[in-house]
C-alpha cells in the first residue's frame, strides 16, 4: 500500500508498506481522505518539541474512512461503515483521566507521531478511538473532524460565548477558521485577524462564509475594535495564532470583564503585562485538544449544515506530490489540505 512517509527534517516520500492486519481489537480502516494540519506541519519541520517523533514515521492524524475488516473481538463495528479516529488516545488510568481531564493525559499517544499514521491507504485501529461518521456527512468532510472538535470545545466547553457577542480570533489557520465559523454558526459577531500573507487566500475564505475580516499589516486592529464595540473591547477574543504576541494583542483589544482564549501553543514565551488584565478582571483561559462529546458535537454541526466544511477543505493536492500542499501550507496558499487516497 502506498504511504506519506517522513524521512527527515522536510523530508517526505511516498513508500510502499505493507497492508495491516486487525488485532482482535481492532478496526481496519480504508483511509478516504486525511488532512494536514498545524502540528502536522511542525513535525515536518522537526521543530523544537518534535524532536522525540521516530523517523520514519507515516504521517496524519485526521482522517476519515471505511471499515473494511474487523478483529475478532471487535462487535461495535461493522464493514462498510464510515468513521473517524480520536488520534489523541488517553491512557484512561492517570489522575487526570480518572478526573475526567483525558484530554490532558498524562500518558497519552498521537497517532501519526507516537505510531504511524492516516496519510495511507489503510489503518488498524482500536475501536474504542473510532466514531461513526453520519449518513449526511461526506468522507471528505469527515476527514477534518478532529481539529472542528479542537474549535468545538474551544467555543463551547471553554469559552463564554453567547449569541449576540463581539468575538474576536486571531489568526486564520486551520483552528482559527474553524473556531470563527462555530462562533458564528452559535450567533456571535465574529471578525477574524490575520496578517498580508493571509490575505489572498485565507481571509478571503472566511469573506465568502459572510466573516469579517482584517489584514492587521493594512489597518489598525485597535481601529477595527473601537468601530466593531463601540470602543468597549470585544466580549471573547480566541488566540489561535501560536505566537506569543497572540495572548498579549488579545488582552489588549478584550473589554475589561471579558474572555481571552488561547487555543494555539506559543514556542517562545511571552510577556503579558498582567496589571490590566486584573484590574479589567480579564479572565485568561486555555484550550487544548478535545473529548469524545466535541466529536460528536463536531460531526452534528457538519451533519446539520451549520458549518460548511466543503467550503474549507482543499483537495488540490495529490499523495504523490506531499512536500507541495506542506509547501503551500506554510505559504498560506491554502487553508486545510487534505490528501484523497480514495477516489469517488
Amino acid at each position: 500500500m502506498k504511504a506519506i512517509v517522513q524521512t527527515g527534517p522536510e523530508e517526505v516520500e511516498v513508500q510502499e508498506r505493507k497492508k495491516p492486519r486487525p488485532k482482535p481489537n481492532e478496526v481496519l480502516v480504508e483511509v478516504h481522505s486525511a488532512g494536514l494540519c498545524g502540528s502536522d506541519a511542525h513535525a515536518y519541520k522537526y521543530d523544537g518539541g518534535y524532536e522525540w517523533i521516530p523517523i520514519p514515521r507515516i504521517m496524519g492524524h485526521e482522517y476519515s474512512g471505511r471499515v473494511v475488516g474487523v478483529g475478532a473481538n471487535v462487535e461495535r463495528f461493522v464493514v462498510d461503515q464510515k468513521v473517524i479516529e480520536e488520534p489523541i488516545h488517553d491512557c484512561g488510568e492517570c489522575f487526570q483521566c480518572k478526573n475526567g481531564q483525558e484530554n490532558v493525559c498524562q500518558n497519552f499517544s498521537i497517532t501519526g507521531m507516537h505510531t504511524d499514521g492516516a496519510y495511507t491507504e489503510y489503518i488498524a485501529v482500536d475501536q474504542r478511538h473510532l466514531h461513526v461518521v453520519p449518513r449526511g456527512v461526506s468522507l471528505r468532510e469527515a476527514a477534518i473532524t478532529e481539529p472542528a472538535s479542537i474549535a468545538a470545545r474551544a467555543v463551547f466547553d471553554r469559552s463564554v460565548t453567547t449569541p449576540g457577542d463581539n468575538v474576536l480570533v486571531e489568526g486564520p489557520g486551520p483552528i482559527g477558521v474553524l473556531t470563527a465559523v462555530i462562533a458564528d454558526s452559535l450567533g456571535a459577531n465574529v471578525v477574524v485577524s490575520g496578517l498580508k500573507r493571509d490575505a489572498s487566500y485565507r481571509l478571503p475564505l472566511l469573506e465568502e462564509q459572510g466573516i469579517d475580516t482584517v489584514n492587521v499589516q493594512k489597518r489598525d486592529l485597535a481601529e477595527v475594535t473601537e468601530k466593531r464595540t463601540s470602543d468597549i473591547g470585544f466580549d471573547v477574543v480566541f488566540d489561535a495564532t501560536g505566537h506569543r504576541s497572540g495572548v498579549e494583542k488579545g488582552v489588549e483589544h478584550v473589554r475589561k470583564g471579558g474572555q481571552v482564549v488561547m487555543i494555539g501553543i506559543p514556542n517562545q514565551s511571552s510577556d503579558v503585562f498582567l496589571a490590566p488584565v486584573v484590574r479589567g478582571e480579564i479572565d485568561v483561559n486555555t484550550s487544548y485538544g478535545s473529548k469524545w462529546r466535541n466529536f460528536e458535537q463536531a460531526l452534528r454541526l457538519m451533519e446539520s449544515g451549520a458549518i460548511d466544511i466543503d467550503a474549507i477543505i482543499d483537495t488540490a493536492y495529490d499523495i504523490e506530490d506531499p512536500e507541495r500542499a506542506f509547501r503551500a501550507f506554510f505559504d498560506s496558499e491554502t487553508c486545510k489540505p487534505v490528501f484523497t487516497f480514495v477516489d469517488d
